[in-house]
């Protein structure tokens, strides 16, 4: 019987059918100025994220799926199934494992959404069910606890600081928002809600102290999105109430509350914990209007992208380090961070940490910055992250994942590291990365367009299908391009609105010339406004408009405080990062210097049998000498001429155990 009423609760409150909604529903967000195209509206045809989609598709998800439900691997469904009472046994794995396993369950929805497979269908059924047999009558769904409770007895929740609880619920509610999107079943936002329910309850009572252990609060864009699947405000007064709490007890740098949130004006702790709050007030931002949030997220959104981020998106400088900011109540305590952002300019390349999730947690919060002010500095930063720090985390065939995402890896580096040793298909220390990944990849499309009461947002480049609700009306075209291999794109409306419309044509930082067209004939040179350039007019079916985007090969160099990279270049060629890896190489690749003046050509090759673009020309090495026993010696100016190749910074590690550097040294 409770079973049915929440059913019937349920369907009352969100309606029996349902829309499309994005994974970031901003809709009916007020203080949102954009909100993306449905889930189900993008659908790639061919080229870069087409090849990629199928792979995670047919290779990434299931391979996920099976790992997360083995009896005898990952243990993360086996212990849902001991939770219910389906079997017997100890809680296996860490403490976010629940996490882990709604996220590969929020990808097989991603992949559902666009393919409609019967076998997913049954698959996300299957699990689902046994999920909600795990969770507890008062809607507590924690399966570390739920076992170890009935094993012990003790009855303790949310009292353990390293505690992963509430992040496992954050993860619960964002697969359950996307699931519904993607199918239309209610079945796992009703355990999604109760969780949340439970979540509303507990708070009310509960200690600040216990209301603060809440690491890597994936739960505050969790309860943002069931708010606005469900609309019941509920669940975004909860938010407002966690980040109202946030350093009002004694904190750390490293979970990023040691202050009130309204008074961060740097970023100093673990990164994936860091992104994922500001990509959570972000959220509420966007609901609530609240100037005081955004006031922060403008001020640690400057310091990460201006002294804290990589050359490739990346986020985290640090394996482990400390924060001599130390504690609320004694400022002069020297205390641990890890995985952590670093100071500013404190930027390692060997021994950069980057973890994928937290690269992917700088396209959340980015996204969500995107959406809140039209402003494309955020979406430039998105796909930096996108196709280099997000995308290396995962082998080109999708069978294998990076935790770490160095910038530099040489044999002869004297330390051991973890996560050391290559992609994984399996990462024992810590799998969180491969389903943030695999999730992601399969969500790409949702990320391509936005609406505004103007008209169409073209965000990412990449051949697609868009069909799309606005206004009562539709809009239907078919986007063509090769990128990121080149700055073609092409655009055949086949659907629009009768009213006159706009087309908001991104153009990326990156690109310093380019021309747009309609119909063939060249639109007057116009400064692109917040790194868009609007073309407003009465459209018809047939009408195509192309932009050609110029995309030279170009050399980086960085700040001069930022230490380890002074004197030294790094190559970008649109919106990807190259690296030179000893696989194309016949000689150490730390001999190697860049002429300032060098000439590039690109070609084709392939990487594992997928074909990428390379960048070769000549530059100069020195006589390679051994180091041993030898800090510093005389400079050596004899340099011969070397012919070299640089590949994409994602596709490195594809061809075994290799050196590989971002940056090299400049000869002007």
């Amino acid at each position: 019987m409770k079973m049915i009423v929440l059913t019937a609760v349920l369907l009352l409150r969100i309606g029996v059918g349902y829309s499309q909604h994005s994974l970031v529903n901003t809709n009916a967000s007020p203080y949102a100025r954009l909100h993306p195209a449905g889930m189900q509206s993008v659908q790639w045809t061919k080229g870069f994220w087409a090849e990629r989609f199928a792979i995670c598709k047919n290779t990434m998800m299931p391979q996920l799926w099976h790992t997360y439900t083995s009896e005898t691997m990952c243990y993360a469904f086996q212990n849902f199934r001991i939770a219910a009472g389906l079997d017997t046994g100890h809680f296996r794995g860490p403490s976010f494992h629940d996490g882990d396993f709604y996220k590969t369950l929020e990808s097989v929805a991603a992949v559902y959404a666009v393919t409609k497979s019967k076998q997913l269908d049954a698959w996300m059924d299957s699990a689902i069910a046994i999920i909600a047999a795990a969770q507890k009558n008062n809607g507590y769904i924690y399966t570390k606890n739920i076992i170890d409770q009935r094993n012990t007895g003790k009855t303790s929740m949310f009292d353990d600081k390293l505690s992963f609880e509430a992040y496992n619920f954050g993860h619960l509610m964002t697969a359950a928002c996307v699931h519904y999107s993607a199918t239309g079943k209610n079945s796992l936002l009703q355990v999604a809600t109760r969780a949340a329910d439970f979540l509303i309850g507990f708070y009310n009572t509960a200690s600040p102290e216990q209301a603060r252990n809440a690491i890597c609060p994936s739960h505050y864009m969790g309860l943002t999105e069931l708010y606005r699947t469900t609309q019941d405000k509920k669940y975004l007064t909860l938010v407002v109430k966690l980040i109202d709490i946030r350093g009002t007890v004694p904190g750390t740098d490293d979970n990023s509350d040691r202050a009130p949130f309204r008074d961060m004006y740097k970023v100093a702790g673990h990164a994936v914990r860091a992104n994922y709050l500001f990509a959570g007030a972000a959220d509420v931002f966007a609901e609530t209007g609240d100037s005081s949030l955004l006031r922060t997220l403008d001020k640690v959104w400057e310091n990460v992208v201006h002294s804290k981020m990589y050359v490739t998106g990346g986020c985290g400088a640090l394996y482990d380090g400390v924060s001599v900011d130390g504690t609320s109540y004694n400022p002069d305590t020297v205390q641990k961070v890890h995985q952590s952002y670093g100071r500013d300019y404190q930027l390692p390349n060997f021994s950069a940490h980057n973890e994928t999730c937290a690269n992917i947690g700088n396209m959340l919060w980015n996204w969500r910055m995107f959406l809140i002010t039209g402003d494309a500095k955020y979406m430039d930063v998105l796909e930096l992250a996108l196709y280099n720090s997000v995308l290396s985390g995962v082998s080109l065939d999708g069978t294998r994942f990076f935790y770490t995402n160095p910038l530099a890896a040489s044999a002869d580096y004297p330390y051991h590291l973890r996560w050391e040793g290559g992609r994984q298909p399996y990462i024992s220390l810590s799998n969180c990365c491969p389903p943030n990944t695999v999730r992601t990849i399969a969500e790409v499309s949702d990320y391509a367009y936005s609406m505004s009461r103007e008209g169409l947002y073209v965000n990412l480049y990449g051949s697609n299908h868009l069909e799309q609700k606005w206004n009562n009306t539709t809009v239907r075209l078919a986007q063509e391009s090769n990128y990121p291999w080149d700055g073609q794109v092409a655009l055949r409306i086949d659907k629009i609105p009768s009213q006159p419309f706009t087309i908001f044509l991104r153009i990326p930082a990156w690109c310093k010339k380019y021309q747009a067209e309609v119909n063939g004939e060249p639109l007057p040179a116009m400064q692109p406004e917040q790194g868009f350039v609007g073309v407003k007019r009465y459209w018809h079916p047939g009408d195509r408009i192309a932009l050609k985007m110029d995309m030279p090969v170009t050399l980086l160099e960085s700040n001069p405080l930022v230490e380890e990279t002074r004197n030294q270049v790094a190559v970008k060629r649109g919106p990807l990062v190259y690296c030179m890896e000893s696989s194309d190489q016949q000689t150490n690749i730390f001999d190697i210097m860049l002429p300032a003046n060098i000439r590039w050509e690109v070609k084709e090759q392939a990487i594992a049998q997928f074909r990428v673009q390379a960048l070769t020309g000549q530059a100069k090495r020195r006589q390679s000498q051994p180091w041993s026993q030898t800090l510093y010696r005389e400079l050596d100016t004899s340099y011969q001429p070397v012919n070299i190749t640089l590949i994409p910074y994602y596709t490195w590690a594809n061809r075994g155990k290799s050196d590989m550097t971002v940056w090299m040294p400049l000869i002007r």
